[in-house]
């Protein structure tokens, strides 16, 4: 079939066409009813079918005779280790920590916060939770105590699957103060913690509320593997809100299973045996969906790689393990390969390797910027997606889908719109801009199957921020257009969200962390281009009246309140004091204007401003200090 024929029945006929992807995967009990209105009129998909996640990625292949095929590769370049599962290996240890979390009193419908590294146990608890019918919520590794507070307190866990250590290059971050430190910080106190305890660094445990992996496996027994309904939760995963307070995205069984298989298919081309390999984190959605659930529930080989792009050892370090393991595809964000182009400018580290098995080069995340493109392009020469998707999605909007028909890329764009997903550009009044024309970039509803169906306990967050702008569609919060050829440009975040090296960020969130600081009277945080990482966050602070410190003293205790309370992720390093910010006259910060002034971007002075010499100054600050 072609993309033409495939995106139409999508979205002309899409119980029909979900029906045939459905049948694709195994149910406990087959959905009769594809697509229906839940109780706050959200459409859900095969909302009377039971299956179970776990039973998807793991048993159904040992009992297709695959038992012994490897499902999971290990390879941990900071600490030198490397282990393979099969998928007969990592079903019995799945299955064995279910048995621990069932021992911790964890039941179906239950919480679990996991906070780890990247390592095999974090899959291992993530599969464990989903085999059991509990709600995992992953939190990246490198958020600090409050981060992680917040999330506890949101969720209301009732076990922690922590680890004793992380390992950033070569410096070893304790996690286990962080966890202690956030729950003491916490209103919601989970009942107990299990702690894998990491050679590296060992922690002490909590008596009455710690237990050891290990020791908690020896007095486990297996678990079967629960039926749940297809719109049961599977995970909470949070991402940054304007607001600043993190939103729970919300990810269903059913719907997700089938997009997973679908897109592991669809966009990347993989089947099973092949080896996946997506250069993330489980903190981050790319983590979820595509290190850990689509490649196994496809059946297919997945990388866990705990390092860097660079310096673990080298920049070579991503060729050299698409060599070891015969990686066919592999998905990293534009970072990374600025951050190797950086350092290998000549890419001569790769002709070390033999690339012969990689097929083709995934990157999203963030934008692509074209000299990071003709860069990879030039010597790795392999095909290139740049596919866009969101936390919120699960999986990609648009692409350029290598297991259809692939089309000829264009320049700055993502390609084309992935089947199901409607995709439209709307004007400011909700009507649709004509080719070419810029717009909000806006999906008609329904969503397909994987998308979120709510905020988690903030449903009313999900509506206002999402689907009352322009009823009848889902808005995407980012800028674009359609050509005359049905290819799609995204062009930028229309609010006050960053992409720090492809994570999203919450400028808010960190302006609430600035301004508490005893000497600023008021702040505003935009983003900054980055060579390195896309983006960088850049503080603008007002002292307040009388306030006599020295402006580096300050950024430096700035960025290390940004540091504590939000995480080593945020890349906050800039702060310039100011002596005025730009406001319209109701009072609003004119970030935008900022962001252009802080880019050597032309800009046109707005209107509403209430001082345009407030401007000027702006631009004389930051040329001053050498960050514009």
């Amino acid at each position: 079939m072609s993309y033409q024929q495939e995106y139409q029945t999508s979205i002309e006929q899409p119980e029909r066409f979900w029906q045939q992807q459905a049948d694709k995967i195994h149910w406990f009990r087959k959905p009769r009813t594809l697509l229906q209105k839940d109780d706050h009129g959200i459409d859900r998909w095969f909302v009377d079918g039971e299956l179970n996640t776990a039973y998807l990625a793991l048993d159904q292949h040992v009992l297709a005779g695959r038992g012994d095929d490897i499902a999971l590769i290990y390879d941990s370049p900071v600490t030198g280790n490397k282990k393979q599962y099969s998928f007969s290996e990592l079903t019995e240890a799945v299955a064995l920590f279910a048995g621990v979390l069932l021992n911790q009193g964890v039941e179906k419908g239950d919480r679990v916060i996991i906070y780890m590294p990247m390592v095999p146990e974090a899959a291992i608890a993530m599969l464990a939770c989903a085999r059991i019918g509990a709600v995992h919520s992953v939190v990246f590794g490198g958020f600090a105590a409050h981060e992680l507070a917040v999330r506890i307190d949101d969720a209301e866990p009732k076990v922690v699957v922590s680890a004793s250590c992380g390992i950033e290059i070569d410096r070893v971050i304790p996690y286990k103060p962080i966890l202690d430190e956030a729950i003491s910080l916490a209103q919601a106190k989970p009942s107990g913690c299990v702690i894998l305890q990491r050679e590296q660094h060992p922690c002490e445990l909590t008596a009455g509320r710690d237990v050891d992996w290990q020791q908690a496996l020896a007095a486990a027994q297996p678990a079967d593997c629960v039926a749940v309904r297809a719109t049961d939760p599977l995970y909470v995963l949070y991402t940054s809100g304007t607001t600043g307070k993190p939103k729970g995205v919300v990810r269903d069984n059913g719907g997700h299973a089938v997009a997973m298989h679908y897109s592991m298919e669809l966009v990347y081309d993989m089947h099973p045996g092949d080896v996946f390999w997506a250069a993330s984190d489980v903190g981050w959605v790319v983590g979820h969906s595509y290190i850990v659930y689509a490649p196994l529930i496809r059946g297919c080989t997945t990388v866990f790689y705990e390092g860097k792009p660079v310096r673990t050892p080298d920049a070579g370090a991503f060729w050299r393990v698409c060599e070891e393991y015969k990686v066919k595809g592999i998905f990293a964000a534009p970072t990374a390969f600025r951050a190797i182009r950086k350092e290998d400018p000549q890419c001569q580290l790769a002709r070390q390797y033999d690339l012969s098995a990689l097929k083709t080069v995934f990157m999203a995340g963030e934008r692509l910027d074209p000299p990071t493109y003709d860069w990879v392009d030039q010597h790795i020469q392999r095909p290139i997606v740049d596919h866009w998707w969101q936390t919120e999605t699960g999986w990609a909007i648009a692409g350029n889908h290598m297991g259809l028909e692939p089309a000829t890329p264009k320049a700055g764009s993502v390609t084309r719109p992935s089947p199901g997903y409607h995709v439209q550009i709307l004007d400011s009044r909700g009507q649709l801009a004509a080719a070419g024309e810029q717009g909000s970039i806006a999906i008609k509803l329904p969503l397909p199957p994987g998308c979120l169906p709510t905020i988690w306990r903030n449903h009313e967050r999900f509506e206002a921020g999402y689907l009352n702008t322009y009823p009848g569609y889902y808005v995407t919060g980012d800028g674009g257009m359609l050509d005359e050829d049905g290819y799609l440009f995204v062009l930028g975040r229309t609010d006050d969200i960053i992409n720090v090296a492809g994570h999203r960020l919450s400028t808010g969130e960190m302006e609430e962390v600035v301004a508490g600081h005893d000497a600023v009277a008021e702040c505003a945080v935009i983003g900054q281009s980055s060579d390195l990482k896309g983006e960088e966050p850049l503080g603008l602070v007002l002292l307040k009246d009388g306030v006599d410190i020295d402006e580096e003293q300050l950024k430096q205790e700035l960025v290390q309140r940004v540091r504590d309370n939000i995480g080593a992720v945020a890349s906050f390093k800039n702060a310039v004091v100011v002596q005025r910010l730009p406001k319209t006259r109701s009072g609003k910060i004119l970030r935008k204007v900022l962001r252009n002034i802080a880019n050597n971007e032309e800009y046109s002075t707005p209107s509403t401003i209430d001082d345009p010499a407030c401007l000027q100054e702006i631009e004389q600050a930051l040329k001053e200090k050498g960050v514009s």
